[in-house]
């Protein structure tokens, strides 16, 4: 019993002596686990899940071993290097994740230059608690300067035994990683590899290793771009010159109607179609949505598929009929690459084409990417006139308010059809772009209005007002008046007979699930949800949120005898890359190299891909993070069917990826024989 009590105390005295000659090291690990578990508790709200945490603490240990190679002395400033390097990941991420509900990306960060005004959007939602990383590094110092002033840099400089340290640090870190790795399932792998659902990679894996396969992930396309392009050259011809591509390019009863007609898209920020259900207290959010809607050709299960690239990722899939990039965006990362659009195959027939945004050119790199999409001339910041002074009326959000910006949009429309035979165009709107700030313009009463039961006295909540969906729904009602005076104007105008405007939504408005069941299910009398025992409690779960997430696509025109043809309302589910497909065969263009078909060719043989590799049919909706899917039919279908179209939709971003990283549409490219 001595004998054992001896070596407990002879393990104990060495732990201590351990902790006692690293307290630096010690604090540079607890500083930067508590950094990575702040973030996630932040963000995610994953309180002290072991998986993360394991990770985080393996890779702070393997990153701080490596410290044991610098003398103690300059140990600190290793330290101090790697607690900064984490600080402003995690004050980055934690603001990124406010603005997009995401975790921030290498090839994203990059673009911030190119993104003025969102990027202030960003400033506006800055908290006291996004610096709290900022302690990391303060308190890390002042413990150093504690350390100097004592005896403990000399210390070390006698006894410190750089090897034995650093296999401890290491050995522990295995051990962390090892337990961390080996519980983690197959999909939790799949889904790193992929890095498409960025939360759940930071929930179970820990917000470094997100970040550092982020990097990886951000390098990897450039490095492979490298090489290989002779595969993926023949992936591309086999891939669109298959009999599957073929047997869904017949004529229908709309091939050729546009034929000679303007085409004008309209680009409405982030509105949705559920927006055109909702009222209060009498008033209808969106009414000019919802009539314009009754007036023209309405898809009505009309889905973006945007990635990070949000609304430039839209310009682009409406452009092309493609996916976008998997890493970073298209627009800033593959600015220089050669693109097959609606607009330069209109340009080929002698169309004037053109761009209008009250943004300025810079934003999302609009000013080199636009002329390569096709676009003759653009209309930004500086063509409109406005006051852009802080607090003036002529502001709502991030520039010009739509209401000014549809004004002075129509003279210049009016002008360009008076000076060219045709024109294809896209107008851009601002107003209705997150953060959804609250502005004297927006008018639209979300009070809800009860009486006393005692008293009688008429009494109003507001239970929406504090939180991002009621700034959300206030700001389309403004957004959406917007339109209805732009559509009158043109009503009115003795221009425009022979142009057909294209209504779309570029994206949802990223609004949380709590926020949308908040929404359908809060009961204001009691300021609780309801139970789902309440006769008016909407089941809403979270395939109903991104089903919800759909945006809409109107085609209309004041043209008599066109409107007559496009009216009444298209079912089929379609993805944003039908879009120029379905336009592509009514105004007799042959691009085969689309990843979307004509919708009223393939009809309810249809698919969505999504980025993140979920999938949409008239049948199901699949979630590649979890593995599951939801029926939307009460059929059965066939066993292969889920697997079936997990190999569709992976070839289909395969394509789309190698399209991007490979430039495969550059005619300077050496042409490569597959035959």
């Amino acid at each position: 019993m001595k004998k054992i009590n001896k070596y407990i105390k002879k393990i104990f005295s060495e732990i201590i002596k351990y902790l006692y000659t690293n307290r630096l090291f010690i604090s540079y690990i607890l500083l930067a686990l508590c950094g990575s578990i702040i973030v996630r508790n932040i963000t995610i709200n994953t309180d002290f899940a072991i998986g993360p945490i394991l990770t985080d603490l393996g890779l702070i240990l393997l990153i701080g071993a490596l410290g044991y190679l610098v003398k103690p002395r300059n140990q600190y400033k290793y330290f101090l290097i790697w607690l900064i390097i984490f600080s402003i990941l995690e004050i980055v991420n934690s603001i990124y994740y406010v603005f997009y509900a995401s975790f921030a990306s290498f090839a994203e960060l990059a673009t911030l230059s190119q993104t003025e005004t969102v990027a202030n959007s960003i400033f506006v939602q800055l908290r006291l608690v996004h610096f709290i990383y900022i302690l990391q590094p303060i308190l890390f110092y002042f413990i150093h300067n504690n350390l100097r002033k004592s005896s403990y840099y000399n210390l070390l400089d006698k006894i410190e035994n750089k090897k034995i340290m650093i296999t401890v640090a290491v050995i522990l870190s295995i051990i962390c990683l090892g337990y961390s790795f080996a519980t983690a399932e197959k999909k939790d792998y799949g889904r790193l590899n992929k890095q498409w659902d960025r939360s759940y990679v930071v929930e179970r894996f820990g917000i470094i290793l997100y970040q550092f396969n982020d990097l990886f992930q951000t390098l990897k396309p450039r490095i492979t771009s490298l090489f290989g392009y002779e595969d993926a050259y023949k992936m591309f011809q086999d891939y669109f010159n298959s009999e599957e591509r073929e047997k869904y390019t017949e004529n229908n009863k709309y091939s050729g109607i546009l034929e000679g007609y303007n085409i004008v898209y309209i680009h409405m920020e982030s509105m949705q179609n559920f927006l055109m259900d909702l009222e209060f207290n009498g008033t209808e959010v969106t009414p000019n949505l919802k009539k314009l809607a009754k007036e023209g050709l309405f898809f009505s299960n009309f889905y973006p598929q945007i990635s990070v690239g949000t609304s430039s990722d839209a310009e682009y899939i409406m452009l092309t009929g493609l996916l976008p990039s998997s890493s970073g965006t298209v627009f800033v990362n593959y600015a220089d690459n050669t693109f097959r659009t609606l607009a330069s195959f209109l340009k080929d027939r002698d169309y004037y084409t053109f761009s209008m945004h009250g943004n300025y050119e810079a934003m999302w790199n609009r000013k080199n990417v636009h002329p390569r999409l096709g676009y003759s001339e653009m209309y930004y910041h500086d063509s409109f006139t406005f006051d852009d002074s802080k607090g003036s009326p002529d502001v709502v959000g991030l520039g010009i308010n739509d209401k000014l910006f549809f004004q002075q949009a129509i003279n210049k429309l009016e002008t360009i059809e008076d000076t060219y035979q045709n024109y294809f165009g896209t107008l851009i709107t601002l107003s209705n772009h997150s953060p959804f700030d609250y502005n004297s313009a927006f008018n639209l009463d979300i009070n809800d209005y009860y009486q006393d039961p005692l008293t009688g006295e008429t009494l109003s909540t507001c239970y929406l007002c504090d939180r991002d969906i009621g700034h959300y729904i206030v700001s389309s009602h403004y957004a959406d008046e917007a339109l209805g005076e732009f559509i009158e104007y043109i009503k009115n105008s003795d221009h425009f007979d022979n142009t057909i405007f294209i209504f779309y939504g570029d994206h949802d408005a990223k609004m949380s699930y709590k926020d949308m069941n908040y929404l359908y299910n809060y009961d204001y009398l009691t300021g609780e949800l309801k139970s789902e025992t309440d006769p008016t409690y909407i089941n809403y779960d979270s395939y109903d949120h991104q089903l919800n997430k759909k945006t809409p696509l109107i085609m209309w025109t004041k043209n008599k005898k066109l409107a007559s043809k496009f009216k009444g309302e298209i079912k089929t589910v379609m993805g944003m890359y039908d879009a120029a497909p379905t336009l592509y065969n009514m105004l007799n263009i042959e691009n085969k190299y689309v990843l979307g078909h004509d919708i009223f060719n393939i009809k309810n043989n249809n698919i969505v891909v999504f980025p993140n590799g979920n999938f949409l049919t008239d049948s199901v909706y699949y979630n590649n993070s979890t593995g599951e899917y939801k029926p939307l039919k009460d059929i059965s279908f066939d066993v292969n069917y889920i697997e079936n179209n997990i190999e569709y939709s992976d070839k289909a971003l395969e394509i789309g990826n190698a399209i991007i990283n490979y430039d495969l549409f550059n005619p300077k490219k050496e042409e490569i024989d597959t035959d």
